[in-house]
C-alpha cells in the first residue's frame, strides 16, 4: 500500500495508506457514522464530491455485491439489483481499518477491487475518531489526498457553487414497470434506486425525469421529488417548475432529502448548511403535533429553516438532535416531504409508510 496524506484546509494532516485507486482527489470531507452499507452509500449520488469518511472502524470485511441490473420481464427492469446506482459517486472512502480479507454470501469481490476497478480512491489507517471530532469542531472541511511519492500532484476540488444535481441527474425520460397502475412523475436529482423500487412495490408506474425538466404538461398522478448532493439554491429551474406545478393542480407531491428542501424553496422557506450535517442510520426524528420518534437513515449537508415557510406549510418532523427540519407539509393540499431517507436502504425502515401514505394520496 502506498502511502498518503489527507491535508484538510485548515492545515491538518492525517496520514495513512492507499487500498484503492492510486490517483490523488479533493472534495468535501465529510463523516458518515453508519455501522454498515458501504456499498449503499458509495453509490448514492448525494455523495458526490465528497470524501466520504466512515466512523464504524472495520471496514470491507463482508465484500461488495455483483453489480447487476434488473432485466427485462421483471416490474424492476433497468435497475441495480444491489446498488443504489449505476457507478460510485463519493470521490473517496477514508477509513479506519480496512480488512483485506472479506466473507459474505453475497460478495463477488473484496472493496479494494471495486474501488479500483471504478477507479476511486480508499485510504485506511486513518484516525477517524480524531477526524470526526474535528470535523464536528470545526464543520465540514476541504480536503486533498495526497500521494507522498508524488508530492508535486495537488489536486483542486471543483465543489463550492457546482451544480452537482446536474451532473448526477438523468439526462432524458426513463421509464419503469410501465402500464402498472398509477403514474409518479419522479424528479431525479440524484435518485437512490431504493426510492424507485419502493415506488414499484407498490404498484406505481414511474417516469424518471431529469431534474430541470417541465412535467407539468404531463399526465400523471403524483409527483415525487427525490434525493440529490449539494446546494439546492444552485436548483432554481427545479424550484420555478414546482411553483408552476403548484398553481396549476393539487396533484400529490412527495419528497425527500432534496426534495424537501427543493419543496421548502417553493413553498418560500430559505436554506442554510448544517454545521456538519447529518450522515448516519441513527437519527431521531420527532412527528410534529405527536411524541411519536423514529430512527432514520440521513444523508444531507443542507436543510429548511421552517421559519420562513410560507402561512400555508408546517414542520412535519423534526430533529430530536438539534431541532433541525425533517419534514414540511401543506396545511390543506396533500403536499408533503422527508428530509431523512424512509427507503433507506440498508439502514432502518421504520418509516417506510411515508411512501404507503403518498400511495394513499393519488385518485
Amino acid at each position: 500500500m502506498k502511502s498518503v496524506t489527507l491535508v484538510l484546509s485548515d492545515g491538518t494532516k492525517f496520514h495513512g495508506k492507499s487500498f484503492g485507486y492510486d490517483a490523488p482527489v479533493a472534495g468535501e470531507v465529510v463523516f458518515n457514522t453508519a455501522m454498515m452499507g458501504y456499498p449503499e452509500s458509495l453509490t448514492d449520488p448525494s455523495y458526490a464530491g465528497q470524501l466520504m469518511t466512515l466512523t464504524y472502524p472495520l471496514v470491507g470485511n463482508y465484500g461488495v455485491p455483483a453489480f447487476t441490473i434488473e432485466g427485462d420481464g421483471s416490474p424492476r427492469a433497468g435497475i441495480p439489483t444491489f446498488m443504489e446506482s449505476d457507478r460510485i459517486y463519493a470521490s473517496a472512502i477514508i477509513v479506519s481499518d480496512y480488512s483485506e480479507q472479506y466473507s459474505h454470501w453475497n460478495a463477488v469481490e473484496s472493496l479494494a477491487d471495486w474501488l479500483r476497478r471504478e477507479q476511486v480512491p480508499g485510504i485506511t489507517g486513518i484516525d477517524t475518531r480524531a477526524l470526526t471530532k474535528l470535523l464536528r469542531e470545526h464543520g465540514v472541511m476541504m480536503g486533498k489526498v495526497i500521494f507522498d511519492e508524488r508530492p508535486d500532484e495537488i489536486p483542486q476540488a471543483d465543489y463550492e457553487g457546482v451544480n452537482f444535481v446536474d451532473r448526477v441527474s438523468c439526462k432524458e425520460i426513463i421509464r419503469y414497470n410501465e402500464g402498472a397502475g398509477k403514474k409518479v412523475v419522479l424528479v431525479d436529482c440524484g435518485v437512490k434506486a431504493n426510492i424507485i423500487r419502493c415506488l414499484i412495490n407498490r404498484g406505481m408506474e414511474v417516469i424518471r425525469v431529469p431534474w430541470n425538466y417541465d412535467y407539468t404538461d404531463m399526465e400523471f398522478d403524483g409527483l415525487f421529488l427525490g434525493n440529490g448532493p449539494g446546494d439546492p439554491d444552485t436548483c432554481e429551474d427545479a424550484v420555478n417548475i414546482i411553483r408552476k406545478q403548484m398553481s396549476r393542480s393539487r396533484k400529490p407531491i412527495c419528497g425527500i432529502c432534496m426534495g424537501n428542501q427543493l419543496l421548502g424553496k417553493a413553498a418560500g422557506a430559505s436554506i442554510y448548511k448544517l454545521k456538519y450535517g447529518h450522515r448516519s442510520h441513527n437519527q431521531p426524528v420527532r412527528l410534529v403535533g405527536t411524541e411519536k420518534c423514529y430512527i432514520t437513515s440521513q444523508n444531507h449537508g443542507y436543510a429548511v429553516d421552517a421559519a420562513t415557510l410560507g402561512q400555508d406549510w408546517e414542520e412535519l418532523f423534526v430533529n430530536m438532535n438539534d431541532g433541525s427540519n425533517e419534514g414540511i407539509r401543506h396545511r390543506t393540499n396533500p403536499w408533503f416531504t422527508s428530509q431523512f431517507h424512509p427507503e433507506a436502504c440498508s439502514g432502518p425502515v421504520d418509516t417506510e409508510f411515508m411512501f404507503d401514505k403518498f400511495v394513499e394520496t393519488l385518485k
